[in-house]
């Protein structure tokens, strides 16, 4: 342990391995050639990598080192609620790195693809069941990407009801990302904060939701890792004014 003012905390000390290397050390060895010596042009030839000289035992050590040092699920708690996706189970990675999903061609012929497509639509099935929802779309790539699709959604809602709302609520435990989504579909990120427990008060919701207002963007459990137990209140709220309810896709293990 080491102190500093303000602060106390485990430092851990590794050298990089140009600290490391040795000129002359070796990590393994070329076989002898066994055909002549064939110069490559002088214009293919470039600068030498800048590459420290080790051994194989000098790199697996380091690199095994700094792999103890890291800290996940499997060392401990990680109590983030935005990040609940890392709790999925170990079989699911196994599940998902099966040679017919992975050697999958985008391209490929959907009559050569009709088990994959049958898992993507039991998927869609099963979280409909799991939200209560009537309907499922697994086009988004990414976290982000689910982010924007969600904005989108409720942009085209308030268009068919011709409605022009110019406004998102993004509270300040949110994902750092969905103020981005915001802007990216014309509407202005308008802050909020979280009350002294962490979490968003009905109160400051019901304050700043007013008609001009499409939505609130909600990561619950938060990126303080605590459930917004408001939640149910804040909804009617949102949905009482025309808005609709954002609830980030992260969140669905711990929910």
């Amino acid at each position: 342990m080491k102190e500093s003012l303000g602060a106390t905390g485990l430092i851990l000390n590794e050298s990089l391995l140009w600290e490391k290397g040795k000129k002359g050390r070796c990590g393994f060895s070329f076989p002898r050639r066994d055909v002549e010596f064939c110069p490559l042009d002088d214009e293919l030839i470039g600068e030498d990598p800048d590459f420290p000289d080790l051994s194989e035992v000098d790199v697996v050590r380091h690199y095994t080192r700094l792999a103890q040092w890291n800290f996940g699920v499997d060392t401990g708690m990680y109590p983030l609620g935005s990040c609940t996706m890392k709790y999925s189970p170990k079989i699911n990675e196994k599940q998902a790195s099966l040679p017919g999903f992975t050697g999958a061609h985008p391209l490929l012929p959907s009559g050569l693809s009709q088990g994959a497509l049958k898992m993507l639509f039991e998927f869609e099935q099963y979280l409909n069941e799991i939200t209560g929802m009537h309907a499922t779309t697994l086009q988004p790539a990414a976290g982000a990407h689910g982010e924007l699709t969600g904005m989108l959604i409720i942009y085209a809602f308030h268009k068919k009801q011709g409605a022009q709302r110019s406004k998102i609520i993004v509270p300040d435990t949110a994902h750092g990302t969905n103020p981005a989504s915001v802007s990216l579909c014309g509407y202005r990120p308008v802050p909020v904060t979280s009350n002294e427990q962490g979490i968003l008060s009905v109160e400051a919701i019901a304050e700043i939701m007013d008609q001009d207002t499409a939505g609130i963007m909600v990561t619950n459990p938060n990126t303080l890792g605590l459930f917004e137990e408001n939640i149910q209140k804040i909804a009617e709220i949102v949905h009482a004014k025309g808005g609709l309810v954002y609830c980030d896709g992260a969140n669905m293990n711990a929910v």
